[in-house]
């Protein structure tokens, strides 16, 4: 299956199981949501898992496009991506967590064919305030799927405080080998759907009280699901990233984690921008700031001659068109080479100032200050200049 055909299963199954169909929102969050970027499909969704009638009813399914700032350093490995999209479904206030369990064990291996032998879940075991997850212990023996208890590996929170409650999630077994092992023990188990019972709120002092509804929350990422179902290695090896490896590796000369870097950052800022989001020092803007720089860094990295112009169009409007944006391809690229001149002068400048014999051996960190305060050169800059070898 490609992605479209993914989606469209996922959400066809759903539909009838008398889920309704939503809206996914922007990567920018609703008004009052502390987060800077959509993290997950509740986010949009809070104000209903905490009570508020939704307008479709109780049983939701969609598609919803996530930024998750917490991966930029896993990217580059098999499964972790800036950008990506999230397939989820909600009761809210409706079925409980073993009818989620059931429906979304059936969904993957009689709807999308996965072996049920190469399936494994984990299960909260219980701590001082909530009791183990029994009810769903018992689904997953009943279906004869090896099970893992754990503590903070399953229990789901949005923060600190705020929505909260155990969750039991689902793992791949990805090796060349038979299953063996648990998912806490061997990385080769992937994690590909997370079925959360949001049934707590936890407040300042740590303690827990009910929400006024018990809620199933579900969240499955697509990219990962279909390079599973693809049999790929990795996420950068399927269907969505078909174009982007049919043509960047011909534009510059990177290894694969490189590739696998550049291809995610400047996908995710065109994704960013393409919601509305520009360039800045702070914020959200710093984020897509950030994500150009660090491609231009690995980018530049033996040959400061690569120029972002030389990106293929239809790469940025395949991209558009992908996550259902509506933003004009050309003001897309102008901001990715405005912000591209303006790395560039102050990597120029940086290199001026670390040319001093002050700046030649190890920086501390009141060198980096210093760098800072007095030169407006911000730590990841001055680190990019190093890596570089431009200082």
């Amino acid at each position: 299956m490609n992605t479209e055909e993914i989606i469209r299963t996922f959400v066809e199954y759903f539909e009838e199981r008398g889920h309704r169909r939503i809206t996914g929102s922007t990567l920018l969050p609703p008004p009052g949501d502390p987060v800077l970027f959509t993290t997950s499909g509740m986010h949009p969704l809070t104000p209903y898992l905490e009570g508020k009638p939704h307008e479709l009813g109780r049983r939701l399914v969609n598609v919803q496009r996530c930024l998750r700032t917490t991966d930029v350093d896993e990217v580059g490995d098999p499964t972790h991506l800036t950008v990506f999209e999230m397939l989820g479904t909600w009761s809210l206030g409706d079925y409980e967590g073993p009818q989620s369990l059931v429906w979304g064990y059936e969904l993957l291996t009689e709807g999308l064919g996965v072996d049920p032998g190469l399936i494994h879940a984990t299960v909260f075991g219980g701590d001082e305030q909530v009791g183990p997850d029994t009810d769903s212990l018992r689904v997953w023996q009943e279906f004869g799927v090896p099970v893992e208890l754990t503590v903070e590996d399953n229990w789901w929170s949005n923060g600190p405080t705020g929505p909260c409650g155990p969750d039991s999630e689902i793992f791949v077994w990805t090796g060349d080998t038979p299953p063996r092992s648990t998912p806490t023990r061997d990385d080769r188990w992937v994690e590909v759907w997370n079925h959360v019972m949001m049934r707590h709120r936890r407040l300042p002092d740590g303690s827990l009280v009910p929400l006024p509804q018990r809620n199933i929350d579900t969240g499955l990422g697509l990219e990962r699901l279909a390079s599973l179902l693809q049999g790929k290695n990795s996420v950068f090896e399927c269907d969505v990233f078909t174009p982007w490896r049919d043509l960047v590796p011909s534009l510059w000369d990177l290894d694969e984690p490189s590739l696998r870097i550049v291809c995610d950052h400047l996908r995710s800022a065109i994704v960013v921008i393409g919601d509305g989001v520009r360039p800045g020092n702070t914020g959200r803007d710093y984020v897509l700031r950030r994500l150009v720089r660090r491609a231009l860094t690995v980018l530049w990295r033996d040959d400061p001659s690569p120029h972002l112009g030389d990106l293929p169009g239809e790469l940025v409007r395949h991209t558009l068109d992908h996550f259902r944006q509506t933003t004009d391809p050309d003001e897309v690229r102008g901001v990715l080479l405005d912000e591209e001149q303006r790395f560039r002068r102050l990597l120029q400048r940086g290199r001026q100032v670390l040319a001093r014999p002050r700046f030649q051996g190890p920086l501390d960190e009141e060198d980096l200050h210093y760098l800072h305060d007095t030169h407006g050169l911000p730590r990841d800059l001055v680190l990019s200049l190093r890596s570089l070898g431009w200082s």
